[in-house]
């Protein structure tokens, strides 16, 4: 809102004072100033009045005066007036009225004697007040006039609203009685769907975990058994052999479902920033941390946190681990305060803890914190009953994200499935299948590639699980040697293998793999 000069020098003046020649001095100041609207009495009696039939922007009291004095003007001004900005300016030579004068509802005073500079600029700023809170007043009268025009509006359009919804109730009131008979069959239909579900579901998976071989059955019971209670759970097994899907399937089984699982790969967790990744850590905490940064504890507060490969993890952060398991509670890299947070831990690892423990490469009190429900993930090659169900689930996932029409697997293809000794397991079949799925021409699923490298899978003794490990530790080698060494991108060793870089990597550090 902004105030033109002839607004302000056009606003209503009423002067209130009982010597008449400081009433003839005012009236000559504020004419002289530009003011075209100016009054004056010299009667205290008659201003409520005046005032209430003139509605004056300002009123300039003076306090003393004979009969009635300009503190009982003020309290009969306040009686009367109804709008919330009080316009008087009181014009007083003790100091001890000032005080009194704004305590009852004067807005500012101008002393005597006067100042001529004083008094144009105390005038002019209170006009510029008071004239601007009129305005301010005009606009919410006028807008809520037109929030009540909107609202009789809407009012009308909702009857006319409610009218037509009722038209069309009767209108599709004979239409009740078949729509009543297909909602039963809906109904039936989708109770049916559910059942099914739940039994397939039961029957051959436990989220996204797919199978239904017996040793598959028992992670499942197991799963369900420890969900439900905030237990440290510690996966074991191969790698590829889901773990991870494991560790999702116990978090969204459980109570803390609602609030965030966040997964933590100690793998790849730079050792020059592990602990400020897992606890946070302030800014300024070391040279290059210019900003604050939330640990993965803390983003977990409330629910589940997992952490991959535990057996990578440093010695040194172990202790810290520990005392989160026990305490729930850690500080932060720069900050000495101690944060508190609830959350569940699932660690899982490929790794014999307990041979780490005796290397001292891992915390014996660790390891027992973490055993709480041990869960072994059993090898692709140990559930061989499986692979056609992942092979048609992994189907149906390629074909909806590469956009083929795959049908069938033919019986010789799952008997090469079934023979491979998978030591990627169910990640190395996947990606055999995500090949197969994009080079395959027509509806029948089409597998090129070769598995000559690894035994048949089966039950093996103590020296053919050796031999197998030998060839794996040489068909790395060999395939590193092949790629220059060269582990992540397209043309790299983990992608001829169907691995991840990071299982390619923990591979090399389990078979003592490095570059020459």
């Amino acid at each position: 809102m902004i105030l033109v000069e002839s607004e302000i020098y056009s606003a209503s003046i009423l002067i209130v004072d009982d010597q008449e020649s400081n009433v003839s001095l005012l009236e000559q100041l504020l004419t002289e100033a530009g003011y075209s609207c100016v009054t004056s009495t010299m009667n205290p009696q008659e201003v409520s009045a005046l005032h209430k039939k003139n509605r004056y922007d300002l009123i300039l009291l003076d306090l003393q005066m004979p009969v009635m004095d300009g503190f009982q003007v003020m309290a009969e001004l306040k009686t009367a007036e109804c709008d919330s900005f009080f316009p008087v300016l009181v014009i007083t030579a003790q100091p001890g009225h000032k005080l009194r004068a704004l305590e009852a509802g004067a807005k500012d005073f101008v002393s005597k004697p006067f100042d001529l500079v004083e008094v144009k600029t105390r005038i002019r700023n209170m006009l510029e007040v008071r004239l601007l809170h009129k305005k301010l007043v005009n606009y919410n009268k006028l807008l809520e006039q037109t929030v009540q025009e909107r609202t009789v509006d809407l009012l009308k359009a909702n009857v006319q609203l409610t009218q037509e919804i009722e038209e069309r109730k009767k209108a599709e009131g004979a239409l009740q009685g078949t729509y009543a008979e297909i909602k039963c069959l809906k109904d039936r239909l989708q109770e049916e769907n559910i059942y099914l579900h739940q039994e397939v579901a039961r029957e051959y998976n436990f989220g996204e975990i797919i199978g239904q071989s017996s040793v598959l059955s028992q992670v499942f019971l197991q799963v369900e058994q420890v969900a439900p209670i905030n237990a440290t759970v510690l996966l074991l097994g191969e790698t590829g052999t889901g773990k991870g899907v494991v560790a999702r399937a116990i978090h969204n089984s459980s109570a803390r479902k609602g609030r965030p699982l966040i997964t933590v790969n100690c793998t790849t967790l730079p050792s020059t920033l592990a602990e400020s990744e897992l606890f946070g850590r302030e800014r300024g905490a070391f040279t290059g941390s210019d900003t604050r940064q939330i640990g993965r504890f803390e983003l977990a507060d409330g629910g589940t946190i997992f952490l991959d490969e535990i057996g990578e993890m440093p010695l040194e952060l172990q202790c810290k681990l520990l005392r989160v398991i026990q305490d729930g509670e850690f500080e932060r890299l720069g900050n000495p305060r101690t944060i508190t947070v609830d959350v569940r831990i699932i660690a899982a690892t490929n790794r014999n803890l307990a041979e780490e423990v005796n290397k001292g490469t891992f915390r014996e009190d660790l390891y027992y914190r973490l055993n709480v429900f041990p869960i072994t993930l059993p090898p692709l090659r140990q559930r061989t009953e499986d692979i056609p169900l992942l092979v048609s689930h992994f189907v149906a996932k390629f074909n909806k994200k590469i956009g083929k029409k795959i049908e069938t697997v033919s019986k010789d293809t799952l008997n090469l499935l079934r023979d491979h000794g998978w030591p990627g397991n169910v990640r190395e079949l996947e990606s055999v299948i995500e090949r197969a799925v994009i080079i395959t021409q027509g509806t029948s699923l089409q597998v090129l590639d070769r598995f000559d490298t690894f035994p048949k899978a089966e039950d093996s003794t103590g020296e053919e699980i050796k031999a197998l490990v030998e060839l794996e530790h040489d068909h790395v080698l060999q395939v590193l040697k092949k790629t220059g060494w060269r582990i992540e991108g397209k043309n790299g060793a983990a992608v001829l293998l169907g691995l991840n870089a990071s299982t390619l990597r923990a591979r090399m550090r389990k078979y003592g793999i490095e570059r020459v």
